[in-house]
């Protein structure tokens, strides 16, 4: 697919943008009403296509946690066995928590986490089925409320009797950002993994204590801006690192939801290494 089409779509989901203004630029690209027409489902996000990581072997529960202005909800998996885990915090995008963020966060406690995903959007009712409204909410979203309720699952694993005291995150997209700023305030974090997401100001990086890994695709040039600076602080800092550029992959490339953007190859070599990660910085 035309690369205009797919940083047009990119543009759509990140900015404010009107689906009107969206569609007179795709048809604009493709050349018609009807070329605009067919190209959407190849662009927009269907969840009947996500892997479905099955339950079996896992502990399933969803649960409400005190947040900055209200309960948070979260969605949790593990494994069946009754003991103590480190815990990953799964982060979504910003079409809040959905059944593929769910799947992610499944995968997660199949490798043997506390694997917990928090809703964002649990201040505003929660996640709507039509993605345009998902990311509605999130502009009406209070930044410095979200940020600590993030902040504050961590006091919530603590009343857990299934936590050892390991703790890791994994965000994608405007949940990648939230792992960057997660790394930046939570000094009890071990290890943060960021998906394409927006970096931290290069002066807050010194705070980071936990290791980092980065993953982003080499096309998306909106996102990639940013790290030249970030790696720079990152090595300034003495911050265990790791850094990984996916050639020919776009924004949003582990979504396996998103079919057009959605590189297989790349999304399970950075899978792969995250759970390497995570063993070597959690266990």
């Amino acid at each position: 697919m035309d690369q205009r089409i797919i940083n047009l779509y990119d543009e759509y989901t990140h900015k404010p943008l009107t689906r009107t203004e969206f569609f007179k630029r795709l048809t604009l690209l493709s050349g018609s009403t009807a070329a605009a027409m067919a190209l959407l489902p190849l662009l927009e996000n269907n969840y009947v296509h996500a892997a479905q990581t099955n339950e079996e072997d896992l502990f399933i529960e969803r649960v409400k946690y005190p947040g900055a202005a209200g309960d948070m909800d979260a969605y949790i998996a593990r494994p069946k066995e009754e003991k103590k885990y480190a815990a990953v915090v799964v982060i979504h995008e910003n079409r809040g928590l959905n059944a593929h963020i769910e799947d992610v966060t499944r995968r997660a406690a199949k490798a043997g986490y506390l694997a917990v995903a928090p809703n964002a959007l649990s201040p505003l009712g929660g996640t709507p089925a039509n993605e345009d409204e998902a990311r509605e909410k999130f502009t009406k979203l209070d930044q410095a409320q979200t940020q600590t309720s993030f902040i504050k699952v961590f006091d919530y694993l603590k009343t857990r009797n299934d936590y050892n005291g390991n703790a890791g995150c994994v965000g994608f997209c405007w949940g990648g950002a939230m792992t960057n700023t997660l790394a930046v305030n939570v000094p009890s974090l071990k290890a943060a993994v960021a998906f394409y997401g927006r970096q931290p100001d290069a002066a807050d990086v010194s705070k980071i204590k936990a290791a980092v890994q980065l993953h982003y695709g080499s096309l998306d040039e909106r996102i990639n801006a940013g790290i030249p600076a970030y790696e720079e602080a990152l090595k300034k800092a003495g911050t265990k690192y790791e850094l990984y550029i996916y050639e020919g992959a776009n924004h949003a490339f582990h979504n396996d939801t998103a079919p057009t953007r959605y590189n297989e190859a790349a999304a399970k070599l950075a899978w792969q290494r995250t759970l390497d990660f995570f063993a070597k910085y959690l266990r």
